[in-house]
């Protein structure tokens, strides 16, 4: 497992659109809030912009918006994505090669809430997001890694499970 970002794609070459015959097969989500997050966060700009409106109805207005636009925009830049390109998972951050992944099990929600308690490894990798309430738990096989499972959020489970089980397949020799 690695945490160093993977190279980028040249801007000049553009990926074509839809998926390609003979391409890996891939996967992407991101972990957005639903919509109490995207709210909690304009209704902070709306209760700081009326805080600050007896002060100035200037200050505040333009306070009101900065907070909003900045609350969104965190809200976007720190969902993390979930992706299966180019032979590995990506969790975030992290990323690990589909090659030494295992078993890979879908989880409803009480399935994950077990997972997330009393079944958790402390060194387990997660990648979770509250308002994600499913995801894939991802057995490790790499005997360098004492990690010994990855949990990770995801909305579509199933997906996510079948994009990493073909990954696996077509890197296996004679796939």
């Amino acid at each position: 497992m690695t945490d160093a970002p993977g190279p980028s794609t040249s801007p000049s070459s553009p990926p074509a659109p839809g998926p390609q015959p003979g391409a890996a097969p891939s996967y992407t989500e991101r972990l957005l809030p639903g919509v109490g997050g995207w709210a909690a966060a304009v209704g902070f700009a709306v209760v700081l912009g009326i805080a600050l409106w007896p002060a100035s109805h200037t200050v505040a207005t333009v306070v009101g918006v900065v907070a909003a636009v900045a609350g969104l925009a965190g809200l976007w830049w720190t969902s993390p994505v979930v992706a299966v390109h180019d032979g590995e998972l990506r969790a975030g951050q992290a990323h690990i090669p589909v090659s030494v992944l295992g078993q890979v099990t879908t989880l409803d929600r009480e399935a994950m809430r077990v997972q997330l308690g009393p079944r958790l490894d402390a060194r387990a990798y997660v990648c979770l997001r509250a308002w994600a309430r499913t995801g894939v738990h991802v057995v490790l096989e790499d005997p360098q890694d004492p990690t010994p499972y990855w949990l990770v959020s995801t909305r579509h489970p199933q997906e996510l499970a079948d994009a990493l089980r073909a990954a696996q397949a077509a890197g296996r020799p004679g796939a």
